[in-house]
């Protein structure tokens, strides 16, 4: 269990539940960085005397010194502010829930100063899967997953011999459109996009869920966290979001991690492993729900998802390169600037236009990465 984390992130949902964790159990908060909500982003200095303080927003700076003004907290901004807070000395765990590719060097650099990550954040995985993994492996330092459902395989995982995994099974909500058709989807408004089922989240990640472009990223992700290869990835549609993961071993035995759907319950894992404490969740009743129900994704209406996977079978820069289409896409949809099924056309078309090259060092994702949001730019201007 680890005694004190740094935040990145704090003021979105799984920052804000992590502080609430944090307080339950007596962990220190020792930095807070947000992306552009300052007064958030002050009002939680007040509440947990954090040592560092940082808004990403290089542009909100003069804000977050006028708000602060007499916390006691050094202030901090950009990515240099990002990163010292990684590997700040303050700093025992670093709990990363930015969102995007912002949240690969961070990561780098917490690990190269020898600090555990909690990570929360798909895209350091997904882009730079390979160097992260070997930097952690290089250190012997944990990554602690807290998206639910690689939690869940996490959690399935101890206690077991490594060696007789035969496979994971990733479940999905299916996201607001499960059962519709591309036909369907044709006019989807951004009102109606940013409407999930079950999760409460910013509104990229809610387009990822609406595109399945969030499976599509958390199926790189377990490949990278779990050393799988992509046959031993079975995604179901689970619209409940009770039973949470699940892997399957070499004796056909299924076994599965359940849960309300509450995200305070990886986090807590991820920041108290190997111990199990209370948690401020509800509680569990399967009588409640009654039925649950599984079902197949539908790859031929969802191309996101359709494209991580073949991304993931590529290798190298092509996850990246589907990561980096699908960030700026988005951007435009949010922006009204291109229709709902686009986002899909776009990443599938990167990958399949941008040749994919091999993954040595953090600019060679950087590259890989410009590489894809020019590509998405320049089609859109052309239409």
């Amino acid at each position: 269990m680890t005694d004190s984390i740094a935040i990145l992130g704090s003021t979105g949902s799984i920052g804000t539940q992590a502080i609430e964790v944090a307080q339950m159990h007596g962990i220190r908060v020792t930095a807070l960085a947000a992306n552009t909500r300052v007064e958030e982003l002050v009002q939680q200095a007040r509440l947990l005397h954090p040592e560092l303080l940082c808004i990403a927003d290089e542009s909100r700076y003069s804000a977050l010194k006028e708000a602060a003004a007499g916390l006691g907290c050094r202030l901090l901004a950009g990515m240099d502010g990002l990163c010292e807070i990684a590997q700040h000395q303050s700093t025992g765990t670093l709990l990363n829930s930015v969102v995007g590719m912002v949240g690969l060097l961070p990561t780098l650099t917490a690990i190269e100063a020898n600090k555990p990550i909690a990570l929360a954040n798909k895209e350091t995985l997904v882009a730079g899967g390979a160097l992260v993994m070997k930097a952690a492996a290089d250190r012997g330092l944990p990554i602690y997953p807290i998206d639910s459902e690689h939690s869940a395989i996490f959690q399935c995982l101890q206690g077991n011999k490594r060696g007789q995994l035969k496979k994971i099974i990733l479940t999905a909500s299916g996201g607001p459109f499960f059962g519709k058709t591309k036909a369907d989807l044709a006019e989807t408004t951004v009102e109606q996009a940013l409407k999930h089922p079950n999760w409460s989240m910013g509104n990229k990640i809610t387009i990822d869920s609406a595109t399945l472009m969030n499976k599509g990223l958390e199926f790189i992700e377990a490949r990278w966290l779990f050393d799988l290869a992509p046959d031993q990835i079975e995604i179901v549609v689970h619209r409940q979001s009770v039973l949470h993961s699940a892997v399957v071993y070499a004796d056909d035995s299924m076994i599965g991690q359940m849960g309300v759907p509450d995200m305070k319950i990886p986090i807590q894992y991820a920041l108290t492993y190997p111990d199990r404490l209370p948690c401020p969740t509800k509680p569990l009743s399967l009588t409640d729900y009654g039925t649950l129900t599984f079902a197949k994704p539908d790859y031929d209406t969802f191309d996101c998802l359709t494209a991580c996977i073949r991304a993931s079978e590529m290798g190298g820069s092509a996850p990246a390169i589907a990561n980096g289409a699908n960030e700026a896409a988005v951007a435009a949809f949010l922006k009204r600037k291109i229709p709902f099924l686009r986002i899909g056309e776009l990443v599938t078309e990167s990958i399949e236009k941008i040749p994919s090259a091999p993954l040595t060092c953090y600019e060679d994702v950087v590259a890989a990465d410009r590489k894809a949001r020019e590509f998405v730019a320049e089609a859109i201007a052309a239409c």
